[in-house]
């Protein structure tokens, strides 16, 4: 529950949050505002002084027997200088002289007039029409007349069908009420302090302190506040893929695997710093493995689950503990490699081959990673371009003018070539990671901006191979859909499958925005003039873009729209995606519609 607990939590603090922004905003603009100018009070006149009832009026009585009607209420009034009785006749009110009992109407001029009356400010009275409720007269039911004057505050005076005068509007109370109706979250009405999303957020604010209040003690074990020293120590192995026993680690009572294996210096694969929400800290417990939390079941699949993988940074050390790490002893030691090349083959993509001090071996499959250890730096636009206008990061890109890493972190990045076909270099495809569009303060990517900045002959230091994305074993039928820096794993499994003479079909879609975006285009072109059992398409998301019929689509429903025309007999085939979050949700989501199990398909979302 833990994980979906936490990302309900972000995704609605924000809301939240931002909700507290607009209440805090809001209330400061309108304590701002003169009080006195809100409610219309310097063009309005004062109210009438108090003048006695006429002695040669008609008594009620009177109006009454002369009317001969049914009255339900009546009360006696002012119209400007006309003494008046107001009769409540059903629902209609009606109105009478009290001098000689005639029935007086208001029409557009008297309505007028009455206004006038009521208004004391440098502005022209327009003419009086007769309009239905708006927002300006809320708090009234039913037609009203409605007379504007021409001065500065570009007031309106209401006034009831009875003639009574309504209220006085005008521009100030205009804007004071966009920051009222933020205010009470009342977006129609603009009056009701209940409404619906008021409560709505008052429930979540009290659901995310709750939330807090949980996620904050169960961030905590009882070990945290028990001093290093006086902690019990436990011994666990760390065991190599083949079962043999690489290292005999101490831990300290209720310390995690993750934690413990740090503080000796073996560090595995994390982007979340043992956050428990990229799952790269993946183990295997030999034995019987412990429950898994929620954690667990929400980064792992059940079959993993059932095969004792756990996340390391979620796992605690109990005596005897066993744990395969994947990629053995390589994996967990600190690696060295030289810049050897670096080549711009999108604006936004970079190769950069490696030259490790120890030559790349067998364990360096197609759709593993290393993790790049990124150091402290400070970088400026400027300093990201060469001479080729390809890698021009500072004008294809909104940049801030310096940015950096302040603390040592990790990022993984791909094979994007099998080592044995580089003389054991690492190949790399590098995507630089811009600031989200609209945030002028952001940085670039920490782990992107690094990458980009080398240069030939840099030192770079990683950890690894790492990954269980693989080609399966067989010659079953496969399907390679990509798009972004998901082109290097599948680059690399496709060149290994060809260089190894594969003789089933092969398929690849690779998506883009521009054709100018996609790397190794002429590469797979070629690849596909040569081995006539794969098939290459190369799908834009622009229009005008890409090859024939594939122009202005997305990658996944470009693939569908052919794995149909094909007529493929999907349920022999295996499938092969790495690409943007989006992307792989959208292409699963397809997959499994067209009945693709979800056994048959293997993919990498880069942990992110």
């Amino acid at each position: 529950m833990t994980p979906w607990l936490k990302k309900i939590h972000r995704w609605l603090g924000l809301l939240i949050g931002l909700q507290l922004v607009i209440w805090m905003l809001s209330g400061l603009m309108m304590s701002l505002f003169d009080s006195d100018v809100v409610k219309g009070k310097p063009f309005r006149a004062p109210a009438p002084a108090i003048v006695a009832w006429p002695a040669d009026t008609l008594a009620v009585s009177q109006l009454l027997h002369k009317l001969n009607l049914s009255v339900g209420n009546v009360s006696s009034a002012w119209l400007l200088d006309e003494p008046i009785y107001k009769l409540s006749v059903g629902k209609e009110q009606r109105l009478y002289s009290a001098r000689d009992g005639r029935q007086l109407v208001i029409d557009a001029a008297l309505a007028q007039r009455i206004a006038i009356s009521s208004y004391r400010g440098p502005g022209q009275a327009g003419l009086a029409e007769l309009v239905p409720r708006s927002l300006e007269t809320r708090a009234h039911e039913g037609m009203v007349w409605r007379v504007p004057f021409s001065d500065a505050e570009d007031t309106t005076v209401y006034l009831r069908e009875d003639g009574t005068v309504l209220v006085h509007r005008n521009a100030t109370w205009r804007l004071f009420d966009i920051f009222w109706m933020l205010h009470i979250m009342d977006y129609v009405g603009r009056a009701d302090f209940n409404n619906a999303l008021v409560v709505t957020a008052a429930i979540g604010g009290l659901w995310l302190a709750l939330s807090g209040t949980w996620l904050l003690f169960t961030s905590f074990r009882l070990a945290d506040f028990v001093p290093a020293g006086m902690r019990g120590k436990r011994s666990f192995q760390i065991l190599g893929a083949d079962g043999s026993r690489l290292r005999t680690l101490k831990a300290g009572s209720g310390e995690t695997a993750f934690v413990a294996m740090a503080r000796q210096g073996l560090q595995l694969p994390s982007n979340c710093g043992g956050g428990q929400s990229c799952s790269l800290c993946e183990v295997r417990v030999r034995g019987v493995a412990p429950p898994a939390t929620a954690s667990d079941r929400a980064m792992l699949s059940p079959a993993k689950i059932r095969d004792g993988h756990r996340l390391a940074c979620n796992l605690p050390v109990t005596e005897g503990l066993e744990l395969e790490i994947p990629g053995g002893a390589e994996a967990l030691s600190q690696q060295r490699a030289r810049v050897e090349r670096v080549s711009a083959l999108t604006p936004s993509l970079r190769e950069i081959v490696l030259k490790p001090d120890e030559r790349a071996g067998s364990a360096y499959r197609p759709g593993s990673y290393i993790q790049v250890q990124v150091p402290a730096y400070r970088a400026t636009p400027k300093m990201l371009d060469t001479a080729d206008e390809l890698t021009a990061v500072s004008k294809a890109f909104r940049l801030p003018e310096s940015w950096g890493n302040e603390a040592p972190v990790r990022r993984a990045y791909s094979l994007s070539s099998p080592v044995e076909l580089t003389d054991g270099r690492i190949s790399l495809l590098v995507r630089f990671m811009p600031a989200p569009v609209g945030a002028a303060h952001h940085p670039p990517g920490k782990g992107s901006s690094y990458m980009h900045l080398l240069k030939p002959g840099d030192t770079v230091h990683y950890s690894g191979p790492f990954g269980d994305f693989a080609v399966q074993a067989g010659g079953r039928e496969k399907v390679f859909i990509g798009g972004g820096a998901g082109m290097a794993p599948l680059r690399a499994m496709l060149q290994s499958l060809l260089a190894g003479g594969a003789k089933e079909r092969l398929h690849f879609w690779y998506g883009a925005r521009t054709v100018a975006e996609a790397p190794y285009v002429g590469e797979m072109e070629a690849l596909a003039a040569r081995h006539a059992n794969f098939q290459w398409k190369l799908v834009s998301s622009e229009e005008g873009q890409g090859g024939a019929g594939n122009a202005g689509k997305l990658v996944h429903l470009a693939a569908r729209e052919d794995l149909l025309a094909l007529g493929l007999d999907l349920g022999a085939c295996d499938f092969y995606l790495c690409g943007p979050p989006a992307m792989l949700t959208a292409t699963r989501k397809m997959l499994r519609e067209l009945g693709v199990k979800d056994g048959q398909v293997a993919f990498d979302d880069f942990k992110i």
